[in-house]
């Protein structure tokens, strides 16, 4: 070897070397196509100190296309100076991510090839063609010839949107089991990996290139079913638009046999008064798709069951988000084991979905139940059984208000200390819970309601077109508000909301299969708008108990562990049980709509049936704000203090008192600090109720916390900045000295926060006496410029 080819980097081993002998052997040349340095993965989102960053990408070397959207092979690379089995292990990994059979590990001399149809492994002297691979993948899966046009038949990218690789391998997958033969396939996709895009480009594949059951030269005709409107009418309008007026919508009214590609939901198709699915012929649709088909339709004792029982011929293609467990047996036992599987803990590993944090938050009544007191009655007036009633129990038989108005006024507190304009759902037991939480939301926050009117709105079944519209606002990503919807059962799934930052759990769910649907809300990414991650509010203990999925659902960024009762004292752990089968099957029960979720609005008069009983009056507290973090090796899950998290947390972000000090003194910096505590889940309010120290300034909190320093109060603060900057009061005028005292003064009593907002204190009692905030700045202190600079001044002296 010459002395150049000892210092040839890996791009000049591919440039001069790899690349022509792929060429040679046929690759490259239409409509084999040759991807060099396709990257396949977003990178996990990684969230540390109130800061977001992307792990790395995977990026293959060379991607080999059979045809432009059918990749075969992935080529790992190598520079000349190391061995070809160098890159046999990533060359390996590559694939088995990827779906391939095979692929080649080389350093430009030597070439290794892995062939997974043989289980072989072995040097070769060149790459084989694109027809030798071609033909051993044939082979290997037994693909007739007749199938190949309808397998290689080009994705529709009119909407510019080209399936990421896991799209492709389970839409590849699936048309291969149709090919195959296979009457009942399944596909298991977690919430926001995109089902209805690979709905879509199987359908499109198969009617393009004219597949059918019967082998006969004609367009198929597909039906794609689900349980909702919501589930059909979206896909119909916007992913399966290029289809045009092969489209149609089955409604009672309205069953055309003439398009190809129908939509309908079960309800639709068989009504109380008619099965209208039976106007058409058993043998009339040639593929079924089954959106969410965990919920109920391929359950033996089902009434949505003899609709896929009568279109038995169809070849039946069903998708969920729900893995093999229990509560979801019927369905794999339907449909057989999937052709393919992605799961949440994937998608968040590969940076296509949103990581999340679990917030665990106790009521009092959450944690040591409810009992009525002696003879007590109910809003109506009727006696309210003697009996411990439990979560479980809350708004399904008994109603408390009090409860209620803690978890909306918890709630309001945390997009307080976040962001009140993140969009969240609250997940209520029933349409009637739904108003009275939104009703409490709307009074709790009524200073943005008075801006926004449907800042808060309650989207179930009886809100119609109107909730409709609520819905569509919410989802759509340029419009402020609604930031807060209530609802029960109608926006657990088929709600493609990308802006949401808070699931709330305000009842209990004991279907797990329901559970990742509502989590599902949250998963998916918007980057650019700022949402990178979600938080999982639940005060019913749901999450923790559901979240026993790693493989699946992976663990979680964060999850928080704080209890505390009124004296600041840890609160035990509330033992979870395990759910029983009425719970397993109350949520999610065949049938379930809106309308059987219970009334919409809050009752004022007595139910005709007592359907559960309404105490108003009464008091709840929340008495833990619950925190699970990860260890330091970020696999175990442990429990903190409050206090003790706090503090762990300051020394991570600032290693010394002294650096937090130098960030903390200076006005600007400080709003950066206080962002960093915020995004990490810590409140000045809460710590200091932790701590029993209402009264320290919040730098002295956390330093007490994270070194043990002594405490200071924020009276004692202010007296010595005072002293400090004598000379600054000097200088001015008996007004402008009464302002900056005022200053200090609504500092003790409310904390350096409040400076940060420095206008909005102004235009309140007492300085509003004084003007405005620019007259005050003009006639007192020589300007707009000094009198910033006399603030700052005197809130750095605050930290000297």
């Amino acid at each position: 070897m010459t002395a150049t080819t000892h210092i040839m980097t890996e791009a000049d081993t591919c440039r001069e070397l790899v690349t022509p002998k792929l060429v040679e052997a046929g690759w490259g040349h239409v409509p084999h196509v040759i991807g060099e340095q396709r990257t396949f993965t977003n990178g996990r989102i990684i969230v540390t100190g109130g800061r977001v960053r992307r792990g790395k990408q995977k990026r293959a070397d060379y991607l080999l296309y059979y045809r432009r959207d059918y990749p075969l092979a992935v080529v790992e690379a190598k520079e000349l100076g190391l061995p070809a089995e160098a890159g046999v292990q990533q060359a390996k990994e590559y694939a088995e991510i990827l779906g391939l059979k095979f692929a080649y590990a080389t350093n430009g001399h030597r070439i290794i090839e892995i062939d997974y149809t043989t289980g072989t492994e072995r040097e070769v002297d060149r790459f084989a063609t694109p027809a030798e691979l071609w033909q051993r993948l044939s082979a290997a899966i037994a693909l007739p010839d007749p199938a190949t046009p309808h397998l290689l038949e080009p994705f529709n990218l009119v909407s510019g949107k080209v399936p990421r690789y896991y799209q492709q391998i389970a839409i590849n997958r699936v048309i291969e089991a149709i090919l195959l033969g296979q009457k009942r396939v399944l596909a298991t996709l977690a919430t926001g990996t995109g089902k209805t895009c690979v709905a879509f480009q199987v359908c499109w594949k198969l009617w393009s290139s004219r597949w059918n059951r019967t082998g006969e030269y004609r367009r198929p005709k597909i039906l794609f079913l689900a349980d909702r409107n919501i589930l059909v009418d979206d896909p119909m309008a916007k992913m399966f638009a290029p289809f045009g007026d092969a489209r149609h919508k089955i409604t009672g009214g309205d069953v055309s046999q003439s398009r190809d590609m129908y939509f309908g939901i079960y309800q639709a198709l068989s009504t109380a008064n008619e099965d209208v699915f039976r106007q058409y012929r058993p043998d009339f649709f040639d593929l079924i798709i089954i959106d969410e088909c965990h919920r109920g339709s391929s359950r033996n004792d089902s009434n949505w069951r003899a609709v896929l029982d009568y279109f038995a011929p169809a070849v039946q293609f069903g998708m969920t988000a729900t893995p093999l467990r229990e509560e979801s047996r019927d369905t794999y036992e339907y449909f057989g084991n999937p052709v393919y599987t992605y799961s949440l803990r994937q998608g968040i590993e590969d940076g296509f979905l949103a990581p999340y944090r679990v917030h665990r938050v106790i009521t009092t009544v959450d944690a040591a139940g409810w009992r009525p007191s002696k003879d007590e009655l109910d809003r109506f007036g009727r006696p309210v059984p003697d009996d411990e009633y439990q979560t479980k129990d809350f708004e399904r038989v008994i109603a408390l208000r009090a409860r209620t108005q803690a978890i909306a006024k918890h709630m309001t507190d945390f997009l307080k200390g976040t962001d009140r304009f993140a969009k969240t759902i609250v997940f209520c037991v029933d349409q009637e819970h739904a108003a009275e939480m939104r009703q409490q939301l709307v009074n709790l926050n009524s200073d943005l309601v008075q801006q926004y009117p449907d800042y808060v709105c309650r989207v179930t079944a009886d809100e119609g077109a109107i909730g409709l519209t609520h819905l569509a606002h919410f989802q759509d990503v340029d419009k402020p508000t609604p930031v807060i919807l209530t609802t029960s059962q109608l926006l657990t799934t088929g709600v493609d909301a990308e802006m949401v930052k808070n699931v709330v759990l305000a009842r209990v769910v004991g279907s797990r299969a329901e559970f990742k649907q509502i989590i599902g809300r949250g998963t998916r990414l918007k980057v650019d708008y700022g949402k990178e991650y979600f938080n999982i509010i639940d005060f019913t203990g749901t999450a923790t108990r559901h979240f026993a999925d790693p493989d699946f659902d992976g663990e979680p960024a964060r999850i928080e562990e704080v209890t505390i009762d009124e004296a600041g004292e840890t609160v035990e752990s509330v033992v979870e049980t395990p759910p029983t089968a009425a719970d397993e099957q109350g949520d999610d029960a065949v049938g379930s709509t809106e309308a059987d979720a219970g009334q919409g609005e809050i009752l004022t008069e007595p139910p005709q049936e007592p359907r559960k009983f309404y105490v108003d009056g009464g008091e709840v507290e929340v008495i833990g704000h619950l925190v699970y973090d990860l260890d330091t090796d970020g696999k175990k899950l442990q429990v903190v203090k409050y206090t003790e998290y706090s503090g762990r947390t300051v020394r991570t972000l600032y290693p010394t008192r002294d650096a937090l000090q130098s960030a903390w003194a200076n006005p600007d910096t400080r709003a950066e600090v206080l962002r960093e505590l915020t995004e990490r889940g810590i409140s000045f309010e809460e710590l200091a109720a932790s701590a029993s120290q209402p009264d320290a300034d919040p730098f002295d909190l956390l330093c007490h916390l994270a070194w043990n320093a002594p405490l200071l109060t924020r009276r004692q603060r202010a007296e010595r900045a005072k002293k400090a900057t004598q000379d600054l009061f000097g200088q001015y005028g008996d007004t402008a000295r009464d302002i900056l005292t005022l200053l200090l003064d609504k500092y003790i009593e409310r904390g350096i926060i409040q400076f940060n907002t420095l206008s909005e204190l102004m235009k309140v009692q007492p300085f509003d006496r004084y003007g405005s905030p620019a007259e005050i700045a003009t006639r007192h202190f020589g300007g707009i410029q000094p009198f910033k600079e006399a603030v700052t001044r005197l809130q750095t002296a605050l930290y000297q």
